[in-house]
């Protein structure tokens, strides 16, 4: 961690000696204006932003789904997911409304978030119990909020401290940048923000390096007094082409500051065929995301079975001049310990279903997703997906609240878990 601390340290050494632009020099290009990268997995597919003025840009955004298990679980309740949290209901998952200004190079961005997201991700955050003068009420309503300078070297270069969005894994937080509509098993093993600060470097306007300090994994606090680290690299080198690699190191298990936590994901991206005036096929695309991680140290288990290891598999096709797509989507995932794994039930996995090998966890998905998008700002989504895993997992038809499916739990209910589940979601989201 000193070494991360004293490389960051090299680089706002790097922003500050750095030459800065008067109006006599040429402006640099836009980091990834070259081209159009919205047909990427994971990034924002509007083209244009019809709520920015001159120094401030307003986002509004809306997303609600469907969600039908054919397990049938009486409490309602979907499990192992960090999207869809109910079964059979209609239900709001996120509204946002947002701020970012850049005025004088002075960098405010504030996005405020409500809907059942936040039971799944923000409320699960343990790290608040971590002493006093703290809770997840303090922030779960900000889904990103940032205070920072941006200086004018190389093609940009962002100095910020606050709540933002976390690069790990190829899917986003925001449902309606990704080619999917549940995410892939290994995104939503992995964090979707952060707290703490991130210097954002754009030598050219193909490469983005970012390395970060947090408090820790999908935390608002820290587990321990150290601090973690990571860094993000983004590199496109054609409209059609894209490579990102993250990496994490951090200490995140309670009263253990000795077991240390490694993970790492890359990615390549390509659009393979375009013609954008075609009524039949229009474009087509593939994404290929793997995640690879352990944890070392401390009483806990060792790296060669307290391991992460997934890959994600999509292929995209658009159709009617990107009206409409037909996304397919394989998965996988082995996490041993299970120390990323969403926990199945409230008190997490049942004992006497640990597998052959004492304790285990691999899962398999397939996922088919079909959208109709009349235009930039909305998306209906079709989906079909199929998981199964090699211990029961997913929640079935009794539940895994109490006998009846209703709050308080039962603390002598034994839940209903199997090894498989199909589920159809429907959604609906605008973005402006």
């Amino acid at each position: 961690m000193k070494t991360f601390i004293l490389v960051l340290i090299f680089f706002v050494s790097l922003v500050l000696t750095q030459k800065t632009f008067s109006q006599s020099d040429s402006t640099p290009a836009a980091p990834f204006a070259f081209g159009d990268f919205t047909w990427m997995n994971g990034q924002n597919r509007q083209k244009t932003f019809p709520l920015s003025f001159a120094n401030v840009n307003v986002s509004l955004y809306g997303d609600a789904y469907y969600n039908y298990s054919f397990n049938d679980p009486q409490d309602n309740t979907q499990t192992t997911s960090a999207v869809t949290g109910r079964h059979n209901e209609f239900t709001l998952n996120q509204v946002s409304v947002g701020l970012e200004s850049n005025y004088e190079n002075v960098i405010g961005r504030i996005l405020l978030q409500f809907g059942s997201m936040q039971s799944i991700v923000q409320e699960t955050d343990g790290s608040v119990n971590h002493g006093r003068n703290t809770a997840t009420n303090n922030f779960k309503f900000v889904k990103e909020a940032t205070i920072g300078y941006h200086f004018n070297a190389w093609h940009g270069i962002n100095l910020e401290a606050g709540i933002f969005m976390s690069y790990i894994g190829l899917e986003s937080y925001v449902t309606q940048e990704n080619w999917n509509y549940q995410r892939s098993l290994v995104c939503d093993f992995t964090p979707f923000y952060f707290t703490g600060m991130r210097l954002t470097m754009y030598p050219s306007d193909k490469l983005k390096i970012e390395p970060w300090l947090m408090n820790g994994w999908q935390t608002y606090d820290k587990w321990n007094k150290d601090v973690s680290g990571g860094l993000s690299v983004y590199y496109r080198p054609k409209e059609w082409l894209g490579f990102i690699a993250n990496f994490y190191y951090g200490s995140d298990t309670k009263n253990e500051p000795g077991r240390k936590r490694f993970n790492h994901d890359n990615s390549i991206l390509m659009r393979y065929y375009q013609n954008r005036l075609s009524t039949g096929i229009s474009k087509a695309a593939f994404s290929i995301n793997t995640h690879y991680g352990f944890e070392t140290g401390g009483s806990g288990f060792k790296a060669d079975s307290a391991y992460f290891f997934g890959t994600s598999v999509a292929n995209r096709v658009w159709f009617a001049k990107d009206k409409l797509a037909l996304t397919l989507r394989g998965g996988y995932v082995t996490n041993p310990t299970r120390y990323l794994a969403p926990a199945p039930t409230a008190n997490g996995f049942i004992s006497g279903y640990s597998g052959d090998d004492g304790y285990s966890l691999k899962i398999t998905e397939f996922t088919s997703t079909l959208d109709f998008m009349p235009n930039d700002f909305f998306t209906f989504r079709l989906e079909y997906l199929n998981r199964k895993a090699n211990v029961p997992y997913f929640a079935g038809s009794g539940g895994t609240t109490s006998p009846d499916g209703w709050l308080p739990l039962d603390p002598n209910f034994v839940p209903d878990l199997k090894t498989s589940e199909n589920r159809i979601i429907m959604a609906i989201n605008f973005r402006f």
